[in-house]
């Protein structure tokens, strides 16, 4: 487990909410797992920036993570010991925390995901 709660800002709650009406998606957790993904598909290392977690959208590890939690911490540490930053759990939160955001940012900021069938083709690589 990388982290026991995750907390949003509330700038990334907004952009979910405008995603959430897009896509049809209603669980946060979800577009948190895709934002999350699209992120690490991303050669370089998200800016070190502080993160405001203002937001009342928390949620746990678990609900983030679901049955494939033990997956998400392999990949936040393979992530990690290919960028040679140590694996201890204060950078592995951090790194998450800041992928996630970064994520966040990415699916909302293209203006591309106009719905479902977008995200879709943007896994696939359509």
């Amino acid at each position: 487990m990388i982290v026991k709660q995750i907390r949003l800002s509330n700038q990334s709650k907004d952009k979910l909410s405008r995603l959430k009406g897009r896509t049809g998606i209603k669980n946060w957790n979800v577009l948190c797992r895709w934002a999350f993904c699209f992120s690490l598909s991303e050669s370089t290392i998200p800016t070190d920036r502080p993160i405001n977690s203002d937001s009342n959208v928390e949620m746990s590890w678990y609900t983030f993570a679901g049955e494939y939690s033990e997956l998400y911490d392999a990949i936040m540490i393979e992530w990690c010991r290919e960028k040679e930053i140590e694996t201890n759990e204060e950078n592995l939160a951090k790194y998450f925390k800041l992928h996630l955001e970064r994520g966040i940012s990415y699916l909302t900021g293209t203006n591309f995901i106009k719905s479902l069938d977008d995200l879709l083709k943007l896994a696939t690589g359509e």
